[in-house]
C-alpha cells in the first residue's frame, strides 16, 4: 500500500514538534509539506520551530511554509505561559539550514489539494485553524478533494484549558473552526477529552530520554518542561500530549474511541467563545459533521511514539 499523503499545519509547540517527528519517522505516512500558523507563539517562531523540528528529524526532504500570521476576526492569543518565550523550551535545537519556503502555507495548500488527487490528502492541524478556513474560503473548490481533516483540538468532558469553556487551538480562532466544521469535509477530532488520558508518566519520560538519540533527548527536554503547567494545573501524574494523538490515529485508528456526532463552534458568547458543542448524547437534530474522538489505549500510543522515534537521527 502507498503511504498516505498528509500536510501537517502547526504551531510549535513542544507536543507539535513530537507530532512532527512521529510522522516524519513512520515510513505509512508521506509528509507533503509541515505548514506553519500562528498559535502557541508568533508566526515567526512557529515557522522556525517547525523548520528547526523538521531538519532534527533529518527529513529535509520536507518543505515547510509560514501561513497566517494572526486569527480571521481577533488579535492573537498566544501561549507562552505554557511553552516558554521560544514556543519549544526545554531543549536547545541550533538554528536551522533548511529554507522557508517562499510560498505562502495558505497557496501551498490549495495547490497541492488541487494537483493530487481527489481524496488522496490529509489535513492534519495541530494548531488554530486560521491557514485551513482561509484555504476554504480562498478556494471553495479544494473542499471536495480533502480526503480528511484530522485535528487536535476542543473538548467536551474536559470541557476547556485555556478559558473555562475552550480549549486552546479553537479559542485563538473560533470564527476559523466554524468555516472548517461546516466545509463538509470529513473531520477527526482528537479532543482534549483523549489528550488528557495520553499522561507522560515518569515511566514514559525515561523512556524517551533511554532512546541515546538527538529526537529522544529533545523530546525527553521538551517533554519536561511543557508537562510542568498541566502537573501543576490538574494534578496529574504527568503531562498530557496533546497533538502526537493526531498522527497515531493516522497509523493505528484502533488505538481510539469515539462517536459520530455533530460540533458546532460557539463565536458570539463572551463566556464561552470557542467551545466545541459536541452533541454526544444526540439530545438535538442536527446533522454529524465529525468524529469526536473519547478514548485512547495510553499504553499503546506510547509504545508506538517511543518505537517511532527511536528510527530517527
Amino acid at each position: 500500500m502507498s503511504p498516505r499523503k498528509i500536510i501537517i499545519d502547526t504551531d510549535p509547540g513542544q507536543d507539535d514538534a513530537v507530532a512532527i517527528l512521529l510522522a516524519l519517522a513512520s515510513p505509512e505516512l508521506e509528509v507533503l509539506g509541515v505548514t506553519a500558523v500562528a498559535g502557541n507563539v508568533p508566526l515567526a517562531l512557529t515557522s522556525l520551530n517547525a523548520r528547526k523540528v523538521v531538519e532534527l528529524s533529518g527529513r529535509t526532504d520536507v518543505p515547510v511554509f509560514a501561513g497566517c500570521e494572526k486569527p480571521l476576526a481577533h488579535s492573537l492569543t498566544t501561549a507562552e505561559h505554557v511553552h516558554g518565550k521560544t514556543g519549544l523550551d526545554g531543549a536547545d535545537l541550533p538554528a536551522p539550514q533548511l529554507p522557508l519556503q517562499s510560498a505562502h502555507a495558505v497557496d501551498f495548500i490549495i495547490e497541492t489539494l488541487r494537483a493530487e488527487a481527489p481524496g488522496t490528502v490529509t489535513l492534519c492541524p495541530l494548531g488554530p485553524l486560521t491557514n485551513i478556513a482561509t484555504a476554504l474560503q480562498r478556494a471553495p473548490d479544494i473542499a471536495p478533494k480533502i480526503a480528511e481533516i484530522v485535528l487536535m483540538g476542543g473538548a467536551y468532558f474536559e470541557v476547556g484549558n485555556i478559558t473555562p469553556a475552550a480549549e486552546f487551538n479553537i479559542y485563538v480562532d473560533p470564527e476559523a473552526a466554524e468555516i472548517t466544521f461546516k466545509s463538509g469535509v470529513p473531520i477527526t477530532v482528537m479532543s482534549l477529552d483523549v489528550t488528557h488520558k495520553a499522561l507522560v508518566t515518569r515511566p514514559r519520560h525515561a523512556a524517551f530520554a533511554a532512546l541515546g538519540n538527538a529526537a529522544g533527548g529533545a523530546v525527553a527536554g521538551w517533554v519536561g518542561f511543557f508537562e510542568r503547567f498541566d502537573v501543576a494545573k490538574y494534578g496529574s501524574e504527568g503531562g498530557p500530549l496533546h497533538d502526537p494523538t493526531t498522527i497515531a490515529y493516522l497509523l493505528n485508528p484502533t488505538l481510539f474511541t469515539g462517536r459520530h456526532i455533530n460540533v458546532e463552534i460557539e463565536t458570539q458568547s463572551p463566556l464561552t467563545r470557542g467551545m466545541t458543542v459536541a452533541d454526544w448524547w444526540g439530545v438535538t437534530d442536527r446533522a454529524p459533521n465529525a468524529t469526536f474522538m473519547g478514548t485512547i489505549d495510553a499504553p499503546g500510543f506510547f509504545a508506538l511514539l517511543t518505537e517511532r522515534l527511536a528510527r530517527l537521527p
